[in-house]
């Protein structure tokens, strides 16, 4: 029996897939396109083509605005497939936000949709390129191609494919290496300042792998993707381990429990990963009980602490027979998860063990390893650093290798990470992350604030949300409703804090720094 070639690049797994599942079904799109294997191989060469023949070369980054939809994935395979570097955009982008990651990527052509969530997003990006002056690098000079996602456009890109470019293509797609950079994905850092962390080809695949692995991703699955395509967990352990494993991928624009539990019930959804704050919200829905939600087998989440009572209601009450958490950043994808067989209380209070082949250790302050600690990570499926950011890079990976997380947690004897705090002030939101530093820059805007804090505090649906701090200058008077509108239009809505609190002064230790702690412990 001849053994099978993993492969090591995801032009690769696309055709690889093609040939090991054929006519399974690929992609289902509730109401849109459903594509086998086979079909999906082509319609990714299609794009693949077009893209060359509009002038793409190798190594140009594309970038793709759009919610989770046959285009998402097409135009990120296709872009792939034609050697290109994959720059995802987050649908909660304002225009201002979008534009900066656009820009700073350098991306020659952008994938947007028509319209999503009622904003129309290539005029949003034009508007703020508009208002932008030539010194704060706002200009779209670099954006050659521009696709909008639905009805023609989409049609007549696609027909500018040509018949004979098929063999050119192929060659290029057999030309992307392992360790090219497949994708740029833009995280918020502490200061404030998006930084873009590069993972290449073989990265990428080793961890779907081993996110497959460890759920037990088979080609009988049915996978609802509500996590965000654009966000590390819904390319890489969405749509790369449905492509290596063989599942049949079901992507939801948006998510809403009653349209949830009706793909769950007509698609017979087996696999449903996400926030807790998903399954809590099924579980309290009114009318769960009108759908048949049986067919569920395995669900994975993380980003918050989720109680053991959780975990046994989801095994109880919504059919599961796996429940798993998991632990990573985008700068390591799946750095730890649980395993099928994993008591509740474990599923509950740890994130797992060391998955893809990462190393984690726990450091005290001074370096030296200690029962608690920064969470430390090395791996070869660690990032190849940040975009354009050497000393970010440089400050985030230490000499020895070591991913500095910024997370405080312990290991247990059996390796199980548990995380007990963080030593950045990020918090999570409905499973975004949101640090505050991008926030309070956004609030030092409005002409009413002197100082602002913002922290995250626990909130029953969202996991965790924004609560602002504010102290306004003297004379100055502004409601906590035109804080908060202020903020939207000026952040993704994840951001915006949902609780104004205003003071005279903020608590501070003696060397002036904000006790951002004693915040936080206000109830």
């Amino acid at each position: 029996m001849v053994e099978r070639t993993i492969p090591a690049t995801i032009p690769a797994a696309v055709a690889d897939a093609a040939r090991e599942f054929g006519d399974a079904e690929a992609l289902a799109e509730p109401g849109g396109a459903r594509l086998s294997y086979r079909e999906l191989h082509e319609r990714v060469g299609e794009v693949a083509r077009a893209l060359i023949a509009d002038g793409i070369a190798p190594g140009d980054r594309v970038a793709v605005w759009c919610p989770n939809t046959t285009a998402w994935v097409l135009a990120a395979l296709g872009s792939l497939t034609a050697g290109a570097t994959l720059v995802p955009v987050s649908t909660r982008f304002t225009g201002a936000e979008a534009l900066d990651v656009i820009v700073r990527s350098r991306a020659r052509a952008l994938f947007v949709d028509d319209e999503f969530l009622g904003v129309d997003r290539l005029a949003a990006l034009r508007a703020a390129a508009a208002s932008e002056t030539p010194d704060t690098g706002g200009s779209l000079a670099d954006l050659a191609l521009v696709v909008r996602s639905g009805g023609g456009d989409w049609t007549s890109f696609i027909e500018r494919k040509l018949a004979t470019l098929r063999p050119y293509a192929a060659a290029r797609a057999a030309a992307v290496s392992p360790e090219d950079v497949s994708d740029i994905l833009f995280t918020s850092g502490t200061t404030g300042r998006s930084k873009g962390a590069m993972s290449s080809h073989r990265s990428a695949l080793a961890v779907a792998r081993a996110w497959a692995e460890h759920g037990g991703l088979t080609a009988g699955d049915r996978y609802l993707v509500v996590n965000p395509f654009f966000h590390s967990f819904g390319l890489k352990a969405g749509i790369l381990a449905c492509l290596v494993s063989g599942a049949t991928m079901v992507p939801l624009p948006v998510f809403d429990p009653a349209a949830a539990m009706r793909l769950i019930e007509t698609e017979r959804i087996t696999v449903l990963p996400g926030a807790p704050t998903i399954y809590q919200t099924i579980l309290d829905h009114p009318e769960r009980d009108r759908f048949d939600l049986s067919s569920l087998r395995l669900a994975v989440t993380g980003a918050a602490s989720v109680p053991a009572a959780l975990v046994e209601r989801m095994g109880r009450e919504l059919s599961f027979r796996v429940v798993l958490t998991a632990y990573g950043l985008t700068e390591a994808v799946v750095a730890t998860m649980c395993r099928p067989g994993d008591d509740p209380p474990t599923v509950a209070r740890t994130c797992g063990r060391a998955a893809a082949g990462f190393s984690v250790r726990v450091a005290g302050a001074d370096g030296a390893p200690g029962a608690t600690g920064e969470v430390l990570l090395r791996g070869p499926n660690l990032m190849l650093g940040y975009l354009d950011d050497p000393a970010a890079t440089a400050e985030a990976i230490d000499a020895d290798g070591w991913l500095h997380t910024g997370d405080v947690g312990s290991l247990d004897p059996a390796g199980y990470l548990t995380i007990t705090d963080r030593l950045k002030d990020m918090y999570i939101c409905g499973g975004f992350n949101v640090y505050p530093a991008e926030v309070e820059q956004a609030l030092a805007r409005l002409d009413a604030v002197a100082e602002s804090a913002v922290v995250g505090v626990p909130d029953d649906r969202l996991g965790e949300v924004g609560r602002a701090y504010i102290v306004l200058r003297a004379g100055r008077v502004v409601s906590a409703d035109a804080v908060v509108d202020f903020c939207r239009s000026r952040l993704a809505n994840y951001k915006v804090p949902r609780q104004v609190v205003f003071r005279d002064a903020l608590p501070r230790n003696p060397s002036g720094k904000v006790l951002k702690r004693l915040l936080r412990n206000e109830r």
